[in-house]
């Protein structure tokens, strides 16, 4: 009865575990899932994954996969070639974990899933170093004002490119910083950066590109900047607009000071012509009355010639006859002519004209001419009424009086 007993009590155990073993397989599972895969490059990868169910009814899916690597969607077959150009061109890293989202669902019961992950790695026997590459040549000509724009590109071997420092010969200045692949390198070459004493007017900068993997391999690249000499022309800009300003305060003056010398030259001038009337008037009388019968106004004939001749120191002294002035005048006259046609034959032309600072040598040069030339004309403060004066200098009638006379 033991025996039997103890018999019993086994086959139960028995039909326990396979009932417990039963109920577990219902539950999905990949049976041969490896969590870590390494691969080589140029080699490939087939991998057959397998259910504990039977896999026509399933079907496979990848999340996040890097590029190359699929999973056959009925079978479960994981492939992968790992072609170098896929590393030569960035679009794989060496030595670097990828996690892949692994998945099969059943196709008739949405809820039968299950959803996991493994990791790959891809790494190469064969030492390929990274390299710095800039996006210009190694040597660039820049003049004063411009501004040097290039980026700093890498070509990623087994390691990438992590950091990046750079020196130059001559202390410079970059509008960013620069620590990794693909930052921008911007200068501006400031204006007075080459000396008068730079042979060639030039001066070379030679930057030095220094990049680092994880692991301390360096690469370098090297790029001259060689700065030439050039006009500052904004600043000559300013100068050139300040003489041209100059220019028009000094004709407006002079032909404030040209109206009020030509006034006072006619007013004089009237004042002359009025005295010499009166004085021929009187001459004129005289003669007249000394040919009359009436003895009273032959002796009236005799006065009115001497009256006459006593008015010439007085026209002398109440209107002297101002040479200087009149000099003066027509001396102011053809200055202005003369600064309106300097300042028109120097006129700057397009946006950057390249004879700025020659055309500003001449204008201050003969503006100092022409002021040494009048230094002893007393000129007329600015006023306000600077059309009339323009006016004025203008009126033909003025004008008639100093044009020059056809020969």
């Amino acid at each position: 009865m033991v025996s039997f007993a103890l018999l019993h009590v086994k086959a139960q155990e028995i039909k326990d575990t396979t009932i417990l073993n039963h109920v577990t397989d219902t539950v999905l599972r990949i049976r041969n899932l490896n969590p870590y895969f390494t691969v080589h490059v140029d080699s490939s990868l087939n991998y057959k994954l397998e259910i504990n169910k039977d896999q026509k009814n399933y079907y496979w899916y990848l999340k996040n996969s890097p590029l190359g690597l699929r999973v056959n969607k009925d079978n479960g077959l994981l492939t992968f070639k790992a072609d170098k150009s896929y590393f030569l061109s960035g679009k794989l890293k060496y030595d670097a974990e990828y996690k892949v989202q692994l998945g099969v669902q059943n196709l008739n019961n949405p809820v039968d899933r299950l959803d996991t992950f493994f990791t790959i790695v891809f790494f190469n026997t064969e030492i390929i170093a990274s390299k710095i590459r800039p996006s210009v040549s190694n040597i660039i000509h820049v003049d004063e004002g411009d501004t040097v724009r290039f980026q700093l590109g890498c070509e990623n071997g087994n390691f990438p490119i992590e950091n990046i420092i750079w020196e130059s010969n001559i202390p410079i200045k970059t509008v960013n910083t620069i620590s990794k692949c693909n930052d921008e390198f911007v200068w501006w070459a400031p204006y007075d950066f080459v000396k008068d004493n730079e042979p060639g007017k030039e001066k070379t900068i030679r930057i030095v590109f220094t990049g680092s993997d994880k692991f301390r391999n360096r690469d370098t690249a090297v790029v001259q900047l060689i700065v030439h000499d050039a006009i500052n022309y904004p600043l000559k800009k300013q100068e050139y607009d300040k003489v041209v300003a100059d220019y028009n305060k000094y004709i407006q003056t002079l032909k404030y000071t040209f109206r009020t010398l030509d006034r006072k030259i006619r007013k004089t001038k009237n004042s002359r012509v009025a005295f010499d009337m009166t004085a021929s008037s009187s001459a004129l009388a005289g003669t007249i009355l000394s040919t009359s019968t009436n003895d009273q106004q032959k002796n009236l004939g005799r006065i009115f010639p001497a009256f006459g001749v006593t008015m010439v120191p007085v026209k002398e002294a109440v209107s002297p006859n101002k040479v200087n002035d009149q000099n003066s005048v027509s001396l102011v006259r053809t200055s202005i002519r003369r600064l309106e046609y300097i300042l028109q034959e120097n006129t700057l032309i397009g946006e950057k004209d390249p004879d700025i600072i020659q055309k500003t040598t001449k204008l201050k040069t003969d503006l100092k001419q022409i002021q040494l030339q009048l230094i002893d004309v007393p000129l007329e403060e600015l006023q306000d009424d600077a059309k009339d004066a323009d006016k004025y200098f203008n009126n033909p009638k003025v004008n008639r009086k100093y044009r020059n006379k056809k020969n």
